[in-house]
């Protein structure tokens, strides 16, 4: 059953993934995933990160239909994700992906710049996600479990975004979500 789930996860991100756009940003899904997952593997992350930041938005490949986002409205993709992976994968892989989005309305709270750095495209799903957290949001939030991280996920999940990027490809990959699964 676990390497049925990594190749399920892997078919994904292959053939949905590819011919999914990521958000209005000029890359697919896939494209997004691996650039994420090579920033996470490139800055010395733990193979629990590198996978959580290849799977961060596989919710917006579990919907049936069009991802509701498109229509301005939050489809919550990292419960949704989260949910499905959790199975599957422990804490130091399922927090960061459901803290994903809130991490965004963490840092548009806490970091002089951030928001300015952010797309077009960000911006508008920040709005839909709920916007920038309260200071009082934002303290409580940082102190969670596995939110550091999370964070960092963040990070490369805004870099993750450059059309025509040449980076490793799943297979690459495999290993670590192999490797994270519980025992």
């Amino acid at each position: 059953m676990k390497n049925n789930i990594v190749s399920s996860l892997l078919n994904l991100l292959e053939i949905k993934g590819s011919n999914i756009q990521y958000g209005n940003e000029n890359v697919t899904q896939l494209e997004h995933a691996l650039q994420c997952a090579e920033l996470a593997e490139k800055n010395n992350f733990s193979k629990e990160i590198i996978t959580a930041a290849l799977l961060h938005d596989i919710g917006h490949l579990l919907y049936d239909g069009e991802d509701p986002i498109q229509e301005g409205k939050d489809g919550y993709h990292e419960n949704l994700g989260a949910d499905y992976l959790s199975t599957f994968y422990g804490d130091a892989v399922i927090r960061p992906i459901r803290a994903h989005v809130a991490c965004k309305r963490y840092l548009s709270a806490v970091e002089k710049g951030y928001y300015e750095i952010l797309s077009e495209a960000s911006k508008i799903s920040l709005e839909a996600q709920g916007g920038p957290f309260s200071k009082k949001e934002a303290e409580e939030f940082i102190k969670k479990p596995f939110m550091k991280e999370a964070v960092e996920l963040r990070r490369f999940d805004d870099q993750a975004k450059v059309l025509n990027k040449e980076t490793p490809n799943l297979e690459h990959f495999k290993n670590y979500l192999e490797e994270s699964l519980k025992n």
